[in-house]
């Protein structure tokens, strides 16, 4: 008897240490699991906290040290669907997009350099009717007004050159192009102008351009073409003034 009632014991001894057993495994699961689920929230939490609602910036690519900045009425007007791109002294389409003529020059220096591409864009639309764009356009030439950017360069500093294009208003820069130069120190980096226009080419834009950034090189060797003939512009013809510049990166 007293060798069955030991026997009896001690299985249910190991029972209960079986039982323990896996109970604490279970636990331990169980709480690793919601430990790292509250971190991976916590980690969300902090990220979107660290991202400033509504800015709008250029992410710096690691490998390129060129900036292509420009200015165009596509990405800074409402167009609608049907607009008429064969009417319009500054727009064209290509393969079915509807593309500014500045825009589109930009489009293929990038395609030519692997540069980073960006949109000088204000906070205030401009018209889709050109009539009311240029009158606009004439009104902030004439005041020297400065429209607020809704757009920004993060890491600038990253950038040796830099192309800049705009269509030519009043025989000037628009004047998005100014308040975008004006933000900026430049100095120490390479500048290259390409513009577009009725048959002004550049006017007074590249002095303007000099005036502002007094301590970078500012080429004068620019690029320029008519709105009449930005639709035949290929990537040849890019890459053969790009190596008429000479320079590097």
């Amino acid at each position: 008897m007293n060798k069955l009632f030991a026997l009896i014991l001690a299985w249910a001894m190991l029972a209960v240490l079986a039982s323990c057993g896996t109970n604490t495994g279970n636990t331990s699961s169980t709480e690793t699991g919601s430990l790292n689920e509250t971190a991976s929230q916590e980690s969300q939490k902090d990220h979107k906290e660290a991202t400033p609602p509504n800015e709008v910036v250029l992410p710096v690519s690691s490998d390129t040290n060129i900036l292509i900045a420009y200015f165009s009425r596509v990405g800074n007007t409402d167009f609608p669907e049907d607009v008429d791109a064969v009417s319009s002294a500054s727009l064209l389409r290509k393969d079915g997009e509807l593309y500014g003529n500045t825009q589109y020059v930009a489009a293929l220096i990038q395609q030519a350099t692997g540069g980073d591409l960006f949109l000088i864009k204000t906070e205030e639309k401009y018209p889709a009717d050109y009539d009311e764009t240029d009158q606009l356009g004439g009104k902030e030439n004439k005041e020297r007004s400065r429209p607020a950017l809704a757009s920004h360069v993060e890491g600038m500093s990253g950038y040796d050159l830099i192309y800049l294009g705009y269509p030519n208003w009043y025989y000037d820069m628009p004047m998005a192009v100014y308040a975008f130069l004006e933000e900026y120190d430049l100095s120490g980096k390479t500048i290259i102008p390409f513009v577009t226009s009725g048959g002004s080419g550049f006017s007074k834009s590249i002095s303007e351009i000099q005036n502002l950034q007094p301590n970078a090189e500012v080429l004068t060797e620019g690029y320029k073409v008519t709105h009449s003939k930005v639709d035949g512009v290929t990537l040849e013809d890019i890459e053969q003034w790009l190596d008429s510049l000479e320079i590097s990166g």
